[in-house]
């Protein structure tokens, strides 16, 4: 009779003591973060990478051989060095032959000129009051427009001594030559690049073909400028496939005013398809997979509760809640791995 008794107090002790676990585990708080939900925009976008190439470049050659002399740059009062920046019509550097100077007579086609067009006055004059033949009136002009011609390719000859930038840039290479030496014809003296406006060739999956269109706002970065963004837009796009890669080239047009990008730099592009702005968006790793669909945590006076969720735009890291959460409602954003439905939670930062 002892023995039924001390097995009674026995079983009637162990089975208080799991009571009163299970009280404990079922009042345990899970630890989870939260966000609350408030109204943003969302963008789906396709991402392609490619190769930034300047607008315009150009090299300067020396046409004739000469002394030479590098010029200062005005902004900075210094000899013009890699990377000035350079307006069209900046004088870059000199080549000077007193020999081929000469040679060129500019000051005596000029002077020939002045007379040419004299006597084409005169005979012009002439000619209304019938005192010189309509041949002769012909002839002195002829003679005028040669005279012109020579002045034109003497001026353009002298040219040959200035090396001038044609376009507005940057200067991308520049060869050193000590001052005053003697180069010969055909040496780089300057190379120059716009990259103000960039362009860079794309190749995109065949499978967006129908969403990408012309003008399409693309988003541009590169790992070594991760704060920066820089905006451009789609120009011009393929009709064609390319039937070995299965996809088709599209050429994108990139706004570099504050020059960001450098020309030849690797650069990746989100091409913006779609927009929605005022909708509820949530981190897409949080959703999670159910036989019943896609649900998330929902948490309200320290209970999370499982909500059944329609999803609408989405990107890699985002995605759209279209039904099923409302905003100001906050949502659980680290540790709802371990959650179940109506599990009560405590909210740490």
């Amino acid at each position: 009779m002892k023995k039924i008794i001390i097995l009674f107090t026995l079983l009637t002790a162990f089975a208080a003591c799991r009571n009163r676990d299970q009280n404990l585990t079922a009042d345990v708080e899970i630890p989870v973060t939260v966000k609350e939900l408030r109204p943003r925009s969302i963008e789906e976008y396709v991402n392609t990478t490619g190769t930034a190439v300047p607008r315009g470049e150009i090299e300067l050659k020396s046409k004739i051989a000469a002394a030479y002399f590098l010029e200062k740059n005005p902004q900075t009062g210094r000899l013009w060095q890699l990377g000035d920046r350079i307006k069209a019509g900046a004088l870059i550097a000199r080549l000077e032959d007193e020999e081929y100077v000469n040679s060129v007579q500019l000051e005596t086609n000029q002077l020939n000129m002045e007379l040419m067009e004299s006597e084409l006055r005169k005979q012009e004059s002439l000619y209304e009051k019938g005192g010189v033949t309509l041949r002769e009136l012909k002839t002195a002009g002829i003679n005028y427009e040669n005279s012109k011609t020579t002045v034109i390719n003497s001026r353009l000859q002298l040219q040959k001594t200035k090396i001038v930038a044609p376009i507005d840039g940057v200067i991308v290479d520049l060869p050193y030559y000590t001052q005053g030496t003697e180069i010969a014809s055909g040496l780089t003296i300057a190379r120059i690049m716009d990259y103000r406006t960039m362009f860079m060739d794309v190749r995109l999956p065949e499978k967006y073909i129908a969403v990408i269109r012309p003008g399409q706002m693309v988003k541009l970065t590169n790992y070594t400028i991760p704060e920066d963004t820089i905006i451009g837009s789609i120009t011009q796009l393929s009709p064609a496939i390319d039937a070995d890669t299965r996809t088709f080239r599209g050429t994108i047009h990139i706004d570099n005013n504050e020059y960001t990008l450098r020309p030849g730099m690797f650069v990746n592009a989100d091409i913006i398809t779609q927009r929605k702005d005022s909708v509820i968006v949530i981190p897409k790793n949080i959703i999670l997979s159910r036989q019943k669909g896609k649900t998330v945590f929902i948490v309200d006076r320290g209970v999370a509760t499982e909500r059944i969720v329609e999803t609408g735009l989405e990107n890699i890291t985002e995605i759209e809640i279209i039904r099923g959460i409302s905003i100001n409602e906050r949502v659980v954003t680290g540790g709802f791995e371990t959650l179940s439905n109506r599990s009560k939670v405590k909210i740490i930062i």
